[in-house]
C-alpha cells in the first residue's frame, strides 16, 4: 500500500514538473468587429513564426497586395518578416488565400478556416479576401512587440455583409484635414469592413478641391479671413486668423488610388445650390446679388446660394463636375442640395425670370428644376446623382439616391417611391454629437448620441414593405468638423461608435447584442492603443 501511494505521488510530483495537467489548455478569446455571420470555434491554436510562408494561389499583383496588408501587419507588430509566396494548394504550416471564383460568394464574403496545421482564406472576389485579412489581423494579439511566434485560434468562419453602403462621411470645408489623416481615415474604414468614403469637399466655410478651369475656387475659395469661437449666439467673438487649406488633383489621385487598394470608394460632394458663398467668395457673377461676398467664418446657414437663373451658373457647375468625374471614378456623385434658403430667389429677376418661363409654382420647384438638371448632366456621364433629403422638395430627380438625415421621414417616402436611399439620421449616425455627458466631454456640436443608441439603431424602417426593404443601401456616420480642428478630435468623435456602426451594417440583425458587442470592444480597443488612436472611453468606464 505504501509502495502504491509513493508511485502516485512520484507520477503527480513528475506531471507538475513536465507541466503536464488533467485540464485542457483555455481557449483563446475571439473578439472580432463587426460579429462574423457564422462562426464555430474550434479546439486547438495555428502557431506562425516568422518561416511560416503567407502563399497566394494567383500570381497577381492585386492579390499579392491583399497578402501585403497582413504580411506588413505581422512585420510592424511583432517583427516577423514572413514572405508571401505563390502556390496552388494549401499545405500545412501556411496561411494559405485564395481566390475561387467556382465559390459562388458574394463579392464580399469570404470563407475562413484555422485549425493547427494551417490557415485557409478563400473568396470568389478580391473584396471578400481582404475583409478576410482584416478578420485575420483582428485575431493577433493587440500590441506591439517583438515576438517569436503568435497564434490565432482555431475557428470556422463564414462572413458576408448585410448591407452594401456601409460609409463614413468626412466634412474638410469646415476644418481642412491633411492628406496624411485623410489616409488614415480610409484605413479606419476599411479595417471596420467598411466600404464608403464620402468626403465633404466645398461649402460656405472653404473649397477644398482643385478645378483647374476656375483657378480663384482655391486661390480665394480655400481661406476664410477668422473662425467663430465657440457656438454661434448673439455676441459671436472670432479668432482673427486667416485659416484654409485645398487638396491639389494630383493629391486627390493619390488618395482615391489609396482607397482603391482598400476597396474603400471615395464619394465626392460638391454642394449646390446652398452653401455656397466660397464659390460665390471667388465668383460672385454666380450669385443673385453679384456679391460682394465673403468665405464664410461662422457657421450655420446663409441666405447667399447659387442663382439658379443664370445660365452661367449651370455652365460652371457643368465644368466643375467634369473636372470632379475625371478624379472620381465612383458610380455616385452627391451634390449637396440640403438647406438652401429660398430669400434671394424670390427678389431676384433672373430666378423669377426662370420660374414663369419654365410656369413653376414656388421657389421649391425652382430648387427641383435646378437639381433634376444636375442630374441629368450627371446620368448622360454614366454618374448617379445622391443628395440629402432636401431634394424631395418641390418633386423628386427620376434616377437619385437620398441620403436621410433629417430623421427616416424623406428616407421612408423615397423608398416607398423606389429610389435607392442611405439611412443616416441625425439621432443616431451624427458623430459630431456629444457621446458621454456634455459637461464631461470636449465641445461638440450639440445633440447626445452614445455608443449604444449608434449600436441600437435599424437602417430598414418598420414602416417600409417587404418589396421595400431592398431600396435601403445601408447606411454611414457623419463626421461635421465646425468643433473638430485636428484628426485627433475626429478620431475621438468617430471612435468607437464607428465600430457599433459598422457592426450595424455588416452583422446579421439577429446575432447583435449590445453586452456582446461591448466585451469584444474591450479588447478592440487595444488594438486602436496600439495604433495610437484617441478614442472616447466613456462606454467602457
Amino acid at each position: 500500500m505504501k509502495l502504491m501511494i509513493r508511485m502516485v505521488w512520484l507520477f503527480v510530483v513528475v506531471a507538475a514538473l513536465n507541466g503536464c495537467s488533467t485540464k485542457e489548455a483555455p481557449q483563446p478569446e475571439i473578439n472580432i468587429v463587426p460579429k462574423p455571420a457564422k462562426m464555430v470555434q474550434e479546439k486547438g491554436v495555428f502557431e506562425l513564426n516568422a518561416e511560416t510562408p503567407i502563399v497566394v494561389n494567383e500570381d497577381s499583383a492585386e492579390i499579392k497586395q491583399i497578402a501585403g496588408f497582413l504580411q506588413t501587419h505581422l512585420i510592424d507588430f511583432y517583427g516577423l518578416k514572413n514572405k508571401v509566396e505563390v502556390g496552388d494548394l494549401p499545405v500545412d504550416k501556411t496561411v494559405f488565400i485564395s481566390l475561387d471564383k467556382s465559390l459562388n460568394l458574394g463579392k464580399e464574403a469570404y470563407t475562413l478556416s484555422i485549425n493547427p496545421k494551417g490557415i485557409v482564406l478563400k473568396a470568389s472576389a478580391p473584396n471578400g479576401l481582404f475583409y478576410g485579412v482584416q478578420t485575420l489581423i483582428q485575431l493577433l494579439p493587440h500590441s506591439k512587440k517583438q515576438l517569436a511566434q503568435v497564434t490565432f485560434p482555431a475557428v470556422q468562419i463564414d462572413d458576408s455583409p448585410r448591407f452594401s453602403w456601409r460609409g463614413m462621411h468626412l466634412d474638410v470645408s469646415r476644418h481642412f484635414m491633411p492628406v496624411s489623416f485623410i489616409k488614415k481615415y480610409i484605413d479606419y474604414i476599411a479595417m471596420n469592413k467598411m466600404n464608403v468614403f464620402h468626403w465633404h469637399l466645398t461649402d460656405d466655410q472653404g473649397w477644398r478641391i482643385e478645378i483647374k478651369k476656375y483657378p480663384k475656387l482655391t486661390q480665394v475659395g480655400a481661406w476664410r479671413k477668422e473662425t467663430l469661437i465657440g457656438h454661434p449666439g448673439k455676441n459671436n467673438k472670432y479668432d482673427g486668423k486667416r485659416y484654409g487649406g485645398f487638396y491639389t488633383q494630383d493629391q486627390i489621385k493619390e488618395i482615391v488610388a489609396y482607397a482603391k487598394a482598400r476597396y474603400v470608394t471615395v464619394v465626392p460632394e460638391i454642394e449646390m445650390p446652398g452653401h455656397a458663398m466660397a464659390a460665390l467668395a471667388a465668383y460672385p457673377e454666380l450669385g443673385c446679388t453679384g456679391g460682394p461676398y465673403q468665405v464664410g467664418t461662422r457657421w450655420g446657414v446663409y441666405d447667399d446660394v447659387y442663382c439658379a437663373g443664370k445660365e452661367k451658373t449651370f455652365k460652371f457647375l457643368e465644368n466643375v463636375l467634369t473636372e470632379v468625374m475625371a478624379l472620381f471614378p465612383s458610380q455616385y456623385i452627391h451634390i449637396g442640395g440640403d438647406e438652401c434658403p429660398k430669400t434671394r430667389w424670390k427678389a431676384c429677376p433672373y430666378d423669377q425670370a426662370r420660374m414663369k418661363k419654365l410656369g413653376l409654382k414656388n421657389e421649391e420647384e425652382l430648387q427641383s428644376y435646378f437639381v433634376q438638371r444636375i442630374e441629368k448632366f450627371l446620368n448622360a456621364h454614366g454618374r448617379k446623382m445622391i443628395g440629402w433629403d432636401e431634394i424631395l422638395e418641390g418633386g423628386l430627380a427620376p434616377n437619385a439616391v437620398i441620403m436621410s438625415w433629417r430623421g427616416e421621414k424623406g428616407g421612408i417616402a423615397a423608398a416607398q417611391a423606389h429610389h435607392s436611399v442611405i439611412m443616416t439620421p441625425g439621432g443616431y449616425c451624427y458623430f459630431d454629437h456629444y457621446q458621454g455627458k456634455p459637461e464631461s466631454e470636449p465641445i461638440a456640436f450639440g445633440g447626445f448620441t452614445p455608443l449604444k443608441k449608434v449600436y441600437n439603431y435599424e437602417p430598414v424602417p418598420k414602416e417600409l414593405a417587404p418589396d421595400e426593404d431592398k431600396y435601403i443601401l445601408g447606411s454611414q456616420g457623419n463626421v461635421w468638423t465646425e468643433y473638430m480642428k485636428t484628426p485627433a478630435k475626429v478620431e475621438y468623435m468617430i471612435f468607437p461608435r464607428m465600430a457599433a456602426l459598422a457592426e450595424v451594417l455588416w452583422s446579421p440583425k439577429a446575432s447583435r447584442n449590445y453586452d456582446d458587442f461591448l466585451k469584444r470592444m474591450r479588447s478592440e480597443v487595444k488594438l486602436y492603443d496600439a495604433y495610437g488612436i484617441n478614442y472616447c472611453k466613456d462606454a467602457f468606464k
